[in-house]
Formats: C-alpha cells, sequence, structure tokens
C-alpha cells in the first residue's frame, strides 16, 4: 500500500505541468529532470552562500554539505529498498533525492538570508 501511495505522489508531482508521461521511461525521465533543476539549484545557493562566509566557516560549510550529501544517499537507498529491481526504482529514488535536496535548499537559503545579529547564522 505504502509503495501504491508513493507511486501516486510521484505522478502526481511530475505531471504538475500540462505533458503527462505515459510509459515508466518518460516518468523516469522527467524525475531525473526534476532531480537536475533541484541539484543545478542547491548548487547555486550553496556557492552563493560560501561567497559570503568567513574561511573558517567555508570550511565547516563544505563538511557540512559533504555529510548532508551522504546522508541523503543513504537516506533515498534506505526509503528506496521495496523497489530495488523495478523499472520503478530509479525514478522514486529521483523523488526521494530531489524531496531532501529541496530541503537542504530551504536550509541553506535560511542561512543565505540571515540578519545580523542572529546567532543562528552560521559561517561568520
Amino acid at each position: 500500500m505504502r509503495h501504491l501511495l508513493a507511486v501516486a505522489a510521484a505522478i502526481a508531482v511530475i505531471g504538475g505541468g500540462t505533458v503527462v508521461a505515459q510509459s515508466q521511461m518518460e516518468l523516469n525521465a522527467q524525475a531525473g529532470s526534476a532531480l537536475q533543476k533541484s541539484d543545478a539549484q542547491l548548487n547555486a545557493v550553496y556557492n552563493k552562500l560560501r561567497a559570503r562566509i568567513s574561511d573558517a566557516g567555508k570550511q565547516k560549510l563544505l563538511l557540512a554539505q559533504q555529510s548532508w550529501l551522504r546522508f541523503r544517499d543513504l537516506e533515498c537507498e534506505f526509503e528506496t529498498m521495496g523497489t530495488v529491481g523495478g523499472s520503478i526504482h530509479s525514478m522514486i529514488v529521483a523523488i526521494c533525492l530531489t524531496r531532501l535536496t529541496d530541503q537542504r535548499i530551504k536550509d541553506l537559503e535560511v542561512q543565505l538570508n540571515c540578519k545580523e545579529g542572529d546567532l543562528s547564522c552560521g559561517g561568520q
């Protein structure tokens, strides 16, 4: 049941535009494209934040980002175990990676938009 809900949610997310994919191959490609878009946005926000922080902050951000990437990949491996070997697997992995990447973008944007004096701001 959980997998059916995941598939339905995936199709709803991917089918947000006017063209709805008909084959699994098209669905996989659309999920891959969404992941590439999120990854490009993540890189842009990361680089913008990196340009604004101290050298010590840059090193901490790099370590945090490397750890986060490892977490994201392992989390999606765990979450998608039920689809391993199926034609839907790459789509479900891409959706998971996109979801976590989009959340990381939001987290980095919070740091990017910190107000001076905010003690939760890193990289100073």
